[in-house]
């Protein structure tokens, strides 16, 4: 467990409110340019996809010089807050070199019809990756200093608040978040319970286990891992309970639902509810889509909106709900039961993440924003120039984030935390993809099969 810096140096001595500085500088950034006619769009570049050598050469040809400048931008930025935090620089720049390459290459070959056919997401691709070189290949220890998981993952998460801005809960409608929130809550419950009371796991780690299985995977097992003082096993072993049920969502749900020929409305929103990280949802819904596609005429941005509706705008906003709820738990019931001091309300501000108030706060800009948007304006001119550019980077992060976990995970370490967490984790996995489908398919059908009305 890391100790808690308080006080005012905690503004710019602790990973959290640095992330929440470099994402809103990045939305400060796509702001100004959007409102003056323009867009971040040069700045946040990213590959296409492509089918042949000759399209993406031409694509770097292209856009060498924008490349160069994304590169700058994250170099500068993460130096210097490094830098002020205490890393060493001489370190930590050739290390997130290495990072940044990685990640172009990454994001080349995800880019690729063969990868999207096979559903290998960039983040999927590069925790693979990063695990093949981290469990094959001896890097230099100093090169940690560059795999800021935490870091990395913090602005990313602050950065999808400015992607979800509240408006888009009225446009999902009350019963998208009615549904998500059900299972949210049930899910967490149930790997909780079953981690603590019938696994005798230690409270944090059955936290961690809850949110990632919950909520939005590697985001929030994260999240509340600094909102309870977790260990960083506890970490390691959430995400790969998140990233190993991800893979297998990926395929089964949208095999049940060629099985029985499901309207991709509903099987959208069942990935949606039922898969535990964004960009698997996003593969399965978008792989579902195509196959429904091809066999009735339409279907593929349907699943993809149900899935968004349900996964990315219902169920990642409980990131910080989360959180807070279990930190004021941790500091006021954990703690006093183990050291037996006098809890202080006080203390749950200092620990609570503040990377999530960032989310909130990005995402409450963004509403401010869309509050007089029309659903179609925000679809057709807000969404491609604002919102899509400050996803693209993102992106970058998420990239950085599960290059870095798997360059950072060792094989040898995951065996030596037993069955017990994929017993807990696997009791959330059955509750939430049984209820998913109670939900998408049986209560709310008729509402999901309706969905291209909401699109």
């Amino acid at each position: 467990m890391v100790e808690t810096i308080r006080g005012w140096k905690s503004l710019w001595k602790t990973e959290d409110w640095w992330a929440v500085w470099l994402a809103f500088l990045v939305i400060i950034i796509a702001s100004v340019a959007y409102y003056s006619g323009s867009t971040l769009k040069p700045l946040a570049v990213y590959p296409g996809e492509w089918s042949n050598p000759g399209e993406i050469l031409n694509h770097f040809a292209t856009n060498t010089g924008r490349y160069l400048l994304n590169f700058g931008f994250w170099l500068v930025v993460f130096v210097f807050s490094s830098s002020i935090l205490g890393f060493k620089i001489r370190e930590f720049a050739p290390s997130f070199l290495f990072v940044y390459i990685a990640s172009v290459v990454i994001a080349v070959l995800s880019s690729n019809e063969v990868a999207g056919r096979y559903n290998l997401e960039a983040p999927l691709l590069a925790l693979i990756i990063g695990l093949i070189i981290g469990n094959f290949i001896r890097l230099p220890k100093w090169m940690d200093t560059g795999f800021r998981v935490e870091y990395y993952i913090k602005t990313g998460i602050v950065l999808l608040g400015a992607t979800l801005p509240f408006t888009l809960i009225i446009y999902a409608g009350p019963v998208a978040f009615f549904q998500a929130t059900v299972i949210a809550v049930a899910t967490f419950l149930t790997i909780y319970m079953v981690a603590t009371k019938f696994l005798d796991m230690d409270q944090r780690f059955g936290a961690v286990l809850g949110a990632g299985g919950a909520v939005c995977g590697v985001s929030a097992s994260i999240a509340m891992a600094a909102a309870v003082k977790a260990k960083k096993e506890h970490v390691a072993m959430g995400i790969t309970c998140v990233v190993v049920a991800a893979i297998i969502m990926i395929f089964f749900l949208p095999i049940v639902g060629k099985i029985f020929d499901l309207h991709p409305g509903i099987v959208g929103a069942w990935i949606g509810t039922s898969e535990f990280a964004d960009a698997a949802g996003f593969a399965a819904a978008a792989q579902y889509g195509l196959m429904y596609q091809q066999a009735h005429g339409f279907g593929a941005d349907i699943a993809i909106w149900a899935f968004t509706l349900l996964k990315v705008i219902g169920r990642d906003m409980w990131i910080g709900l989360w959180a807070f709820i279990m930190s004021i738990i941790a500091v006021t019931r954990w703690e006093v039961s183990e050291t037996g001091a006098k809890p202080s309300m006080l203390e749950v501000w200092w620990r609570f993440p503040k990377f999530v108030l960032g989310f909130f706060l990005a995402s409450a800009i963004m509403t401010v924003f869309t509050a007089t948007v029309p659903l179609d304006v925000y679809l057709d001119k807000m969404k491609p120039l604002l919102i899509s550019p400050i996803k693209t980077m993102r992106t970058w992060t998420f990239i950085f984030t599960f290059f870095s976990i798997g360059l950072t995970t060792r094989f040898r370490e995951l065996t030596a935390t037993g069955r017990e967490p994929w017993l807990a984790f696997g009791s959330g996995v059955v509750v939430n993809v049984l209820l998913g489908f109670l939900f998408s398919v049986v209560l709310l059908g008729a509402y999901w099969s309706s969905i291209a009305v909401l699109r």
